[in-house]
């Protein structure tokens, strides 16, 4: 019988998967009647549908036109097919030793409230004492924290939810770990950097704590929660998935063109809490640390984007199908209806810009095209094809939020919004002013 459901659930997520491929389809199809809205339409397809690819040889790019040292691409030592040494390490794409970077003799002589030491630990307190709050400002946290967002807003979201003391976690061990972690967020890189794993880690704390999901998960499944969050795009380039493919880069090679950047955010997650100073794991039983193992691998490859489709589906079947308790609280009582509900949560976080308050997802904004316009300036060097949203002599910034927001953000956030009802309603009325506020600043053609 539960078999049985579960090919049910599956095979109906499977038809609304496909219908809103086709719906989108469809809808994008008039967008994209203008030039501007062509390019929106492509970017939304390219990211957003995981579609099978058919294998065009002819649009890879030739091999004496990939950059060398791009994520230590081709043309790097560690490349020697033939001799057998393909990528046995794990290498970050800095370049960085995945190592231990931060000296223990200063973390245990005395563990600062925040995780980090400031000389503005007050202005800090008027952030992380709120810590629940939707949209709280993670640029000043960043400012007050001496530019350490992610060390101080995982290192108080653990300590406000006593995880260290559930799971007799040493604070030595947790500091090493989240400073390391941030080490490994490349400064340079103007959107996927700490600061962002710092929102998404914030966002994803508040969205636990909506009251459709009181006592609904366990501890063990909460810290995993926070813990994905947190590693969730740990050593970004700043790159896309496809210019990697497209490049042939070793990441690429390494993951076989399937989820590359999220396989390579796990693998150093990991291979950083193999340094015993950083293994905050190290009181869990064997069993508890295969739950987190595969739960948090199975939340962070739900942050690849080309995963929208089939999460959207499954959390609109989820709504469709939904049972709760007598107190309003959601039932879920198998792993999967668990996990689908953690991978759409962290999918919601990741997607969350627009619905914070406005001055702060315009900053996200700039900081995203600014991504995008350095990646087609290496695409148009490189003599390829530059990316949909990637020119930035042919940018309409304004237009691709409204598309954005209309045909990826708002459906998941109004459907995440009836699942926790009416937990997210304040959310959603933001995401609905900022896109109004967006499409008040499209240029008149």
């Amino acid at each position: 019988d539960q078999l049985e459901t579960i090919q049910t659930h599956r095979s109906v997520s499977d038809m609304a998967s496909s219908k809103f491929k086709r719906m989108l389809n469809k809808e994008l199809s008039h967008f994209s009647e203008s030039k501007s809205g062509n390019q929106i339409s492509e970017y939304i397809c390219n990211t957003f549908l995981d579609k099978d690819q058919e294998c065009d040889i002819e649009t890879r790019v030739r091999p004496d036109l990939v950059e060398e040292g791009v994520d230590g691409g081709p043309g790097g030592d560690d490349v020697d097919i033939e001799g057998g040494r393909v990528m046995c390490t794990i290498k970050g794409v800095g370049n960085k030793s995945l190592h231990h970077t931060n000296s223990l003799s200063v973390i245990t002589a005395k563990v600062p409230k925040y995780g980090v030491h400031t000389t503005h630990e007050e202005e800090l307190s008027h952030y992380l004492d709120n810590i629940d709050v939707w949209g709280i400002d993670v640029f000043k946290i960043s400012e007050f924290s001496n530019l350490r967002p992610l060390t101080a807003v995982t290192f108080t979201v653990f300590q406000e939810r006593d995880l260290l003391t559930i799971f007799k976690i040493p604070p030595s061990n947790l500091l090493a770990l989240l400073l390391t972690l941030e080490d490994h967020y490349l400064k340079d890189v103007p959107y996927h950097n700490s600061t962002h794993a710092a929102d998404v880690t914030l966002s994803m704390n508040a969205l636990l704590n909506s009251k459709a999901l009181e006592s609904v998960f366990t501890p063990l499944e909460i810290m995993t929660a926070i813990f994905s969050a947190a590693i969730h795009d740990v050593d970004h380039p700043g790159l896309t998935n496809q210019y990697l493919i497209n490049t042939s880069s070793e990441l690429a090679l390494m993951y076989n063109d399937e989820s590359v950047l999220e396989n390579h955010h796990l693998a150093v997650a990991f291979k950083l809490l193999q340094n015993p100073d950083c293994d905050i794991f190290v009181n869990l039983t064997r069993k508890q640390k295969q739950t987190l193992r595969k739960m948090v691998i199975d939340m962070v490859l739900a942050t690849d984007m080309s995963k929208h489709m089939s999460l959207l589906a499954d959390l609109k079947t989820m709504v469709e199908t939904k049972k709760v308790a007598g107190s309003g609280v959601l039932l879920l009582d198998n792993y999967t209806d668990r996990i689908q509900v953690l991978q759409n949560m962290v999918h919601c976080a990741d997607l969350s810009n627009p619905t914070k308050p406005l001055e702060a997802y315009k900053l996200w904004v700039d900081r995203i095209m600014e991504e995008f316009f350095q990646q087609g300036d290496k695409e148009r060097e490189a003599g390829l094809d530059i990316s949909p949203m990637c020119d930035r002599y042919n940018a309409t910034i304004e237009k691709s939020q409204v598309g954005f927001i209309d045909y990826i953000v708002h459906p998941l956030w109004e459907t995440w919004a009836d699942l926790v009802h009416p937990d997210a309603q304040d959310i959603l009325d933001a995401l609905e002013d900022n896109r109004d506020w967006y499409q008040s600043q499209i240029p008149v053609s």
